[in-house]
C-alpha cells in the first residue's frame, strides 16, 4: 500500500512540474511550486531521509518567500 502512495506522489510531482512550466500566471506558478516542494519533502521522508527532507522544506519556504517578494516588487515597478 505504501508503494502505491509513493508512486502516486512521484507521478504528482511530474504533473505539477509540467503545470508550473505551462503556467502563464507567476503567482499561481509559485503557489504550485510550494505544493510541489511540500510533496517532495513527503517523498523524502518516505525514503527514510528526514534530514534531507527538512533541509528541502527550509529551502522551499525560503525560495517561496523570495519568489513572492520579487514578483510583488516587479509589479510595483511596472505601475
Amino acid at each position: 500500500m505504501l508503494e502505491i502512495i509513493h508512486e502516486i506522489l512521484l507521478i504528482l510531482l511530474v504533473v505539477l512540474a509540467i503545470i508550473i512550466i505551462e503556467s502563464k500566471n507567476f503567482i499561481s506558478a509559485v503557489i504550485i511550486y510550494g505544493v510541489l516542494s511540500a510533496i517532495f519533502a513527503v517523498v523524502l521522508f518516505q525514503l527514510q531521509a528526514p534530514d534531507v527532507a527538512l533541509s528541502s522544506i527550509v529551502a522551499g519556504v525560503a525560495l517561496f518567500g523570495i519568489f513572492i517578494f520579487v514578483i510583488r516588487k516587479t509589479e510595483e515597478c511596472e505601475e
